[in-house]
């Protein structure tokens, strides 16, 4: 018999190719919206320029850093603070919008999130800030955008690498909510079609980058993935990541591309349902078969070490990180088996065969 609650997150979604700023424009006035507050990188400023055309706005602010530190957030809050803002539109990927929640967390001002990634922040409201080199995430509704604008011609300047990377960390998120710790039918059932979104979409940005079918498929996908894990919550996975993100200022996209296939490889014999399901979203044998056959096309991130991580910083991961898990994973998290999948995702080894040594480890 099914038993599970369920929260469906309210939000409005607008989804066009070459729409986001007569969509835009149609919210601001929806909303009625006088001081509107614009949040993008300065690489992104061009983009934000065309998405903004037909509004007026009273502050551009384009002080985003990754993982949003607690000193960035707060001169962004007393800049909205000072230009009487009366709604938040960022514009750009995971980091843009996640200095629109810290605004939004403490002022209750609403947001209008246009990515130009696949980083699917834009859809949960789940907020994160870095202090101290810990990064602290939390759930508050008031984060949550209150309109998505989607539009895959804003993604056309992300680069190929960048995409695959941004891709699967969306892809990260459907996987982890296969057994985060409020999985239900419902959320599980966006986690598969998310993954197969993002399964057809990635590979068709590489075959031809300024192509959008394949990026409208990754945006819809990634869209998905951000709502099953709005509703299960952060598994494994994310705790992994926030943790190396936050502590060793690891890039977000490709902290998360690496580390999926060890966690995916670590649980999946101790979730089967999980398995046959991504299995079947992949239309592989297995699950892990499926996502390695798929980064291998996508010529996806192979090893942390290639990105900053050293060995030296493995105890210290696996210290902040064993209090963290959440206490329904799939398979028990010691410190031991914790500090041998971050050995293997830092020398970018064979998940399968890192999972089988640590099984057989555990098994003497």
């Amino acid at each position: 018999m099914l038993t599970f609650e369920h929260i469906t997150l309210g939000q409005r979604v607008l989804f066009g190719t070459g729409q986001a700023a007569t969509n835009l424009a149609a919210e601001v006035e929806r909303l009625d919206a006088r001081r509107v507050m614009v949040i993008a990188a300065p690489f992104e400023a061009e983009i934000a320029k065309k998405v903004t055309e037909k509004i007026e706005i009273a502050l551009n602010h384009d002080e985003v850093v990754m993982h949003v530190p607690l000193e960035v957030a707060e001169r962004a809050r007393a800049a909205a603070l000072t230009h009487e803002a009366d709604l938040l539109v960022c514009v750009g990927g995971g980091s843009t919008t996640g200095l629109a929640k810290a605004i939004a967390m403490t002022s209750g001002l609403p947001i209008i999130a246009v990515p130009t990634t696949y980083a699917g922040s834009e859809a949960t409201n789940v907020w994160g800030l870095t202090e101290a080199s810990r990064k602290s995430t939390g759930v508050d509704d008031r984060v949550l955008p209150v309109t998505v604008i989607y539009d895959a011609e804003l993604t056309l300047s992300l680069p190929v690498e960048m995409s695959v990377a941004s891709g699967l960390n969306g892809m990260a998120h459907c996987i982890d909510s296969l057994w985060g710790p409020r999985v239900d039918p419902i959320n599980s059932a966006l986690a598969a079609e998310g993954i197969r979104a993002l399964a057809a979409g990635l590979p068709a940005i590489v075959a031809e980058p300024q192509g959008l079918a394949g990026r409208e498929q990754a945006l819809y996908g990634a869209y998905l993935s951000a709502v099953a894990f709005a509703s299960a919550g952060s598994g494994m996975h994310h705790k992994i990541c926030h943790v190396l993100g936050g502590t060793f200022n690891l890039p977000h996209a490709e902290t998360h591309a690496t580390v999926l296939p060890y966690v995916l490889a670590f649980n999946a014999a101790a979730a089967p349902e999980a398995e046959v399901r991504i299995a079947a979203a992949f239309g592989s044998r297995t699950a892990l078969e499926g996502l390695q056959e798929l980064r291998e096309r996508l010529d996806a991130p192979k090893a942390l070490a290639d990105y900053g991580f050293t060995a030296d910083g493995i105890a210290e991961a696996a210290a902040v990180l064993l209090p963290l898990i959440p206490a329904s994973n799939p398979r028990q998290v010691t410190e031991e088996n914790l500090t041998r999948l971050l050995q293997a995702a830092l020398r970018g080894e064979d998940p399968a065969v890192a999972s089988e040594m640590v099984l057989e480890g555990e098994s003497r």
